[in-house]
């Protein structure tokens, strides 16, 4: 949801005592809860009925890949003290630029779907509202907040307050749903499909583009650095895949617990027709405030970790953080408003960050083999084999996506 957290300051000497163990979860929760957007919500209630049960091979897939991804890209920058982009320009001058380009196309992406979830919160919330006007005001508002002083804070507890209601009412309709759980964990491992496509779009929508590297750029700010922190690195990893993880889940069962009772969800806005169909009109309202809510924080959020990496390509862009994060919401929007599609957006940002994973992922690896980047650090033989394994696998999987949703 939100990445709008600043990062409170420490040093590696608090790192050494051990007394930074609040600094390793909040990193993980900022990494967690920007995952859990508006994409998270819709990519995983869409996969739920098109795959149905077999979706939780889907989601067993995505998690080892992201576990995986996360512990490796949290391990190296920790360990070089410094941020993903200016380690990959050490490795090989541009190369930083390149990545920070990316990155921020990336965000740009998972943004104008952000815009497209807000815009659906909103009509839900106002049906006279079609999703696009419900977007544009919810930029203003964005816009508006963001500018507003602690407004960090102030999303930050409204992210906590609406992840609550969302967890609560999601619990209510698995419970209330009696979802087959029997069926998804034999299909976790004995899936009747596999969908490429749906793997990569989670794993993108997870660990892919800015999301992996807010939680580790966190921890820099932080003075959480140098191989000493690594285990609590490790620990903090970990948990920030587990939380939006069983999140997904949790979100899983109850959208199957709906789907095997029959009912076919509204195309148009199928997370918010779940909770129609599970908890009335009231639960219908509610999850359109929580869908907002979650939209409205990772405007805020993608915009100010994709410009924190843009300020790597010019020292105006530095100089003039504010008005590029203004602009980048404001562009975000318009191409929403002229695109419109906030479901395909949303499906579609999570695929286009799962393209940009293998190179960064890639680049860690092998930055975590030069020493003048990670000093005397060992990184573990094993951890770079799956590294490099989920790489080539996510390289492949994300060429077969490439061809299947935009050339084909």
């Amino acid at each position: 949801m939100s990445a709008t957290a600043k990062p409170r300051s420490g040093s590696s000497s608090e790192s050494r005592s051990g007394f930074n163990w609040s600094l390793i979860m909040g990193a993980a929760f900022l990494m967690a809860t920007s995952a859990v957007g508006p994409g998270f919500l819709t990519q995983t209630t869409v996969f739920t009925q098109t795959l149905g049960a077999s979706f939780a091979f889907v989601i067993l897939v995505s998690i080892l890949l992201d576990i995986g991804a996360q512990l490796n890209i949290w391990r190296v920058i920790v360990v070089a003290r410094k941020r993903a982009q200016d380690i990959a320009n050490e490795l090989l001058p541009g190369l930083g630029f390149a990545i920070a380009g990316a990155v921020a196309l990336g965000g740009l992406a998972f943004n104008i779907g952000n815009v497209g979830g807000a815009g659906m919160g909103m009509n839900v919330l106002f049906p006279s509202l079609s999703p696009i006007v419900g977007a544009a005001i919810s930029a203003v508002i964005a816009v508006t907040i963001f500018l507003l002083k602690d407004a960090g804070k102030i999303m930050d507890r409204f992210t906590i307050l609406m992840g609550g209601a969302l967890i609560a009412m999601t619990l209510y309709v698995l419970f209330s749903t009696e979802p087959p759980v029997g069926e998804a964990l034999y299909r976790s491992v004995w899936p009747e499909n596999v969908d490429v496509i749906a793997i990569v779009t989670l794993v993108g929508g997870t660990v892919g583009g800015y999301i992996t590297f807010a939680g580790a750029h966190r921890l820099i700010d932080a003075g959480v650095t140098g191989q000493e922190a690594l285990p609590q690195v490790n620990r903090g990893s970990i948990s920030a895949i587990s939380l939006a993880s069983l999140v997904r889940i949790v979100l899983f069962l109850a959208a199957l617990g709906v789907i095997s009772q029959g009912v076919t969800l509204d195309p148009s806005n199928p997370p918010a027709s779940m909770f129609q169909h599970a908890a009335g009109n009231v639960g219908y309202k509610l999850f359109g405030l929580v869908l907002w809510a979650a939209a409205i924080t990772s405007v805020i959020g993608a915009a100010y970790t994709s410009v924190s990496f843009l300020k790597t390509l010019h020292p105006a862009i530095e100089k003039h953080s504010s008005a590029c994060i203004i602009g980048f919401i404001v562009t975000s929007t318009m191409i929403f408003c002229f695109v419109g599609k906030p479901v395909a957006l949303l499906i579609i940002a999570g695929a286009l960050n799962g393209f940009i994973l293998p190179v960064t992922l890639g680049t860690m690896l092998v930055a975590a083999r030069k020493k003048a980047i990670i000093g005397n650090y060992e990184h573990p033989v094993w951890m770079s084999v799956v590294g490099w394994l989920i790489t080539a696998m996510m390289a492949a999987m994300s060429l077969y996506t490439l061809y299947n949703m935009f050339i084909k």
